[in-house]
C-alpha cells in the first residue's frame, strides 16, 4: 500500500522542522556515556518542547480565516466515515434515493451510539483526486439531497435522533443539477428539518459552503469544530465577484466572519467542538473521541425534552439568526 504524501501548511513547516530536530536530538541522547551531561541536554530540550507547545498551541489560535480554510482543506483530515467509524459502536450505510440515483457525495446510514439508534448523514469526499472524483468533491446533487431526506424520514418515522455532518465547499452547481432541481432539493429539505420530531444535531466538521451545507443542516444544535468554517460562500468567489479579484480573497474571508468564534459570537452555531493543536488531521483518534463526548452530551439534553419543545426551539433559533437592532445616536 503506497502512503499518501501529506501536505504541510506553510506557516506551521518551520515548526515541524524544529520539532524533527528535538527528536533526532533525543535519539542521540541515548548513545551518551555521560549520565551528568546526558540528564542536563534532556532537561534543555524538555523546556524546548514545552516552549514549542506553547508557541504551536499560539500559532493555531492565531491562525487567519483563510489559513482555517486551508487547513480543512487538506487532504488528511478526517471526514465524515471517518468519524462515524471511530464514534459510532456499530452502522451500516444505505443507499439510493429511490428515484434512481445514489450520490456519492452524500452517506447516510443507521448506526448505534452508545446504545442509541441514530441516523447519520454527512457530506463525503475524497482522501485523493481519485476517490474526489467519485465524491464530486464533497458536491452534492439533487439525488444526494433527497437521498438525505429519505433517511431522514425514515429516522423521523421509528424516533431515531438525526446527526448530520457538513464539510462541502458547496452544492453541485453544474447545469445538470440545475435540470434535476437542485434549489427545490435544498429548499424541501430546509423545510422538512424543521417538521421533524426527533433530535437533530449538526456538525460542521470541515468547510461549510453556501447552501450545500445548508442542506442537511438544520438541527436543535449546531456544533462546529474548531478550526472548520462555515460561509456563505467561498471568500475565492466572494472576492471574484465584489472586485473581480480573486487575490483579495483574505479580505474576503475576514468580513466574512467564517470561524467557529466568529459565529458563536453572532449566534448562528451553538458551541465549538476543541480540536487537537494542528488539527483534527494531526490525531482523528483524539478529534472523535472529543466530538464523541459533545454529541452525547448535546443528545441526552435534547432526549430530555417533548418533540414539541425542541421543533419551538429549534424554530426560534433559526428565526433570531441575523436579527439586529438600530438606534438612533444623540445629537451633541
Amino acid at each position: 500500500m503506497i502512503s499518501k504524501k501529506v501536505v504541510t501548511p506553510n506557516f506551521f513547516k518551520p515548526v515541524l522542522d524544529f520539532e524533527s530536530q528535538l527528536t533526532q536530538l533525543k535519539k542521540m541522547i541515548l548513545s551518551f556515556n555521560d549520565s551528568v551531561v546526558s540528564e542536563i541536554i534532556t532537561e534543555q530540550i524538555n523546556d524546548l518542547q514545552k516552549d514549542l507547545d506553547e508557541l504551536k498551541e499560539y500559532l493555531f489560535k492565531s491562525l487567519t480565516p483563510l489559513q482555517r480554510l486551508h487547513l480543512v482543506r487538506q487532504s488528511d483530515r478526517p471526514t465524515t466515515l471517518d468519524y462515524i467509524s471511530n464514534i459510532m459502536d456499530e452502522w451500516i450505510e444505505l443507499h439510493g434515493d429511490r428515484g434512481g440515483t445514489d450520490d456519492s457525495a452524500i452517506v447516510c446510514g443507521l448506526a448505534r451510539l452508545n446504545d442509541q439508534p441514530v441516523v447519520f448523514i454527512g457530506h463525503q469526499r475524497g482522501k485523493d483526486t481519485k476517490e474526489n472524483v467519485i465524491r464530486n468533491f464533497g458536491m452534492a446533487s439533487p439525488g444526494g439531497y433527497r437521498k438525505a431526506l429519505r433517511i431522514m424520514k425514515h429516522a423521523n418515522r421509528f424516533n431515531f435522533p438525526i446527526l448530520t455532518f457538513i464539510d462541502t465547499p458547496g452544492a453541485w452547481a453544474g447545469i445538470e443539477a440545475e435540470k434535476l432541481g437542485q434549489g427545490e432539493a435544498i429548499a424541501v429539505n430546509l423545510k422538512e428539518m424543521f417538521s421533524f420530531d426527533v433530535p437533530i444535531i449538526c456538525t460542521i466538521i470541515g468547510e461549510g459552503g453556501s447552501g450545500g451545507a445548508l442542506g442537511i443542516g438544520i438541527g436543535d444544535t449546531i456544533l462546529m469544530l474548531e478550526y472548520a468554517v462555515y460561509t456563505v460562500a467561498t471568500p475565492e468567489a466572494c472576492a471574484a465577484i465584489l472586485w473581480k479579484d480573486s487575490t483579495k480573497s483574505p479580505i474576503a474571508a475576514e468580513s466574512l466572519k467564517i470561524t467557529s468564534s466568529d459565529l458563536k459570537l453572532m449566534g448562528i452555531i451553538d458551541d465549538i467542538v476543541k480540536e487537537p493543536i494542528g488539527g483534527s488531521q494531526s490525531d482523528p483518534s483524539k478529534a472523535s473521541s472529543l466530538l464523541k463526548f459533545k454529541i452525547c452530551s448535546e443528545l441526552n439534553n435534547l432526549l430530555s425534552l417533548s418533540s414539541n419543545d425542541r421543533k419551538k426551539m429549534r424554530y426560534q433559533k433559526f428565526r433570531k439568526i441575523g436579527k439586529f437592532y438600530e438606534s438612533s445616536l444623540p445629537l451633541s
